[in-house]
């Protein structure tokens, strides 16, 4: 897969409106109208670029905005990044690269962070299954980030294959922990149970036979965005939701026309809370594709 290729598929960032769910015992309203992520108060004017700026997602506490883009000063070609805040009604500051210890000479995207420190992202780089597979970093207070460690590859019981892989999105409940991704043109879902994660099993009730990418769980694991081809153009953004962790999804529907727009749509992203949505649009902006923005209240 080219570097330009990927970048399409990893440089956009979804919003839109989605079907009410239940975040935390909240029944939550429809999704607003979607903005540049940099409309946010105090926002710098550099988070999106005159480049490629997508995969956005925040951390379990919100004071963290990490990202992918092809802006000057990475490692070569995709790299990670991160923004801060202070305030998490605020905007996110400048973004600063993550580094030589996550980012490679490779591409490297679809950032998500998790509870600890942890974050899953996707690389590129040289001995791994093939294609883009997920890796797994810790920052600790000290000593930074960890040498990034590759999930097993399907070969040896785990869920990196020779296709694609895109999105981990990583679900725990009742100490039971599942990561969501999409391999190929499917969405996939490995457990847990013992040691490291198994091999993906295809989430038929979410698969068609267009290309459906770039999964995000909601916290509880009871809403899923994603964005998919199914429309019969370029990429939209699609939900679903199930009343328990046990039961299947219900039929994705279209996030609609605040959300999803004639350009393509991707890599939408849930916040711990359920109450806001980034994702990536190639609709004109600053650059090739832009961070857009969109939040939703309980009623």
């Amino acid at each position: 897969m080219t570097e330009r290729s990927i970048l399409v598929l990893v440089a956009s960032i979804c919003v839109a409106v989605v079907a009410a769910g239940t975040a935390h015992g909240a029944r939550l309203a429809d999704w607003g109208p979607a903005a540049s992520v940099e409309s946010l108060p105090g926002s710098s004017r550099e988070v999106n670029t005159e480049f490629l700026d997508g995969c956005p997602i925040q951390s379990p506490d919100g004071s963290r905005l990490y990202m992918a883009s092809n802006r000057p000063g990475g490692a070569g070609g995709i790299d990670i990044w991160v923004a801060t805040r202070t305030d998490p009604t605020s905007g996110f500051g400048l973004p600063v690269n993550l580094g030589a210890a996550v980012n490679s000479a490779a591409d490297d995207f679809c950032p998500t962070p998790v509870r600890g420190g942890g974050l899953f992202f996707v690389s590129t780089r040289g001995g791994g299954c093939g294609g883009a597979d997920i890796y797994f970093t810790r920052d600790h207070p000290v000593s930074g980030w960890s040498p990034p460690e590759r999930l097993p590859c399907a070969s040896g019981g785990g869920p990196n294959t020779g296709a694609n892989e895109f999105s981990p999105s990583y679900v725990e409940d009742r100490g039971r922990e599942y990561l969501f991704f999409s391999s190929g043109p499917d969405i996939f879902v490995s457990e847990r149970p013992h040691g490291g994660f198994g091999p993906g099993r295809p989430v038929a009730e979410l698969n068609s036979p267009a290309d459906d990418l770039r999964p995000n769980v909601r916290k509880d694991g009871l809403e899923i965005v994603f964005d998919s081809t199914r429309g019969g153009g370029l990429p939209d953004i699609y939900a679903a939701t199930r009343p328990s962790v046990d039961a299947p999804w219900s039929p994705p529907v279209p996030l609609g026309p605040e959300v999803n727009t004639p350009f393509a749509e991707t890599r939408a992203s849930l916040s711990w809370d359920g109450r806001t949505l980034l994702f990536g649009s190639s609709q004109p902006g600053e650059g090739g594709a832009d961070i857009y923005i969109a939040t939703r209240a309980a009623r």
